[in-house]
């Protein structure tokens, strides 16, 4: 049975990186800076807070590969496990706000697909961070990165109702948004 090439460039890059090798830690930074930045710039206002995310998550990357386990997850996942937590991290070191709501499921607002269609990237991630920040971080986590809200409540400190309150006003701020090409 044959490795595909970049496999035995990723575990070389992994060991390299272990050994606190600049290189092979170059080279991951390299690779993964795009992706993860803006994994960052979601969960962020701004590029500054965004890149200071991205940066302490990296650390975090470099100081903790030695445990990098390929069985349980690839390393772009790993990583992305690690940014998303390290934005949590970040967003709770800032002293978010955080009441508890009574979620009501009635009149459930969504985000009809044909709203997008006509929506580039930039405009809206431009949307995204109109939100207050909670409640981007909850959409995140729940659209996103695929988080149920009895997770997203334990990573934010908050309970499920509150998650569930956050993702609906999210989706209702944006869909008025969307439809109307405003700010909030």
């Amino acid at each position: 049975m044959s490795v595909p090439g970049n496999a035995i460039a990723e575990q070389q890059l992994i060991q390299g990186c272990a050994a606190n090798d600049r290189k092979s830690q170059e080279q991951l930074y390299k690779r993964y800076y795009q992706p993860m930045l803006a994994l960052c710039f979601r969960y962020t206002k701004n590029q500054e807070d965004a890149i200071e995310v991205l940066h302490e998550g990296l650390l975090k990357v470099f100081q903790s590969i030695k445990e990098y386990d390929a069985s349980k997850a690839g390393l772009y996942t790993w990583i992305h496990t690690i940014m998303v937590r390290t934005a949590i991290d970040f967003l709770r070191k800032r002293k978010l706000k955080v009441v508890n709501i009574e979620w009501r499921s009635h009149n459930e607002p969504s985000i009809q697909p044909e709203t997008l269609i006509d929506k580039s990237a930039e405009e809206i991630l431009y949307f995204l961070r109109q939100l207050p920040e909670m409640s981007a971080a909850v959409f995140n986590l729940y659209v996103i990165e695929g988080y149920k809200h009895k997770e997203i409540a334990q990573l934010l400190q908050i309970n499920e109702g509150t998650s569930k309150w956050h993702l609906s006003e999210a989706k209702r701020q944006l869909t008025n948004c969307f439809e109307k090409r405003t700010i909030f």
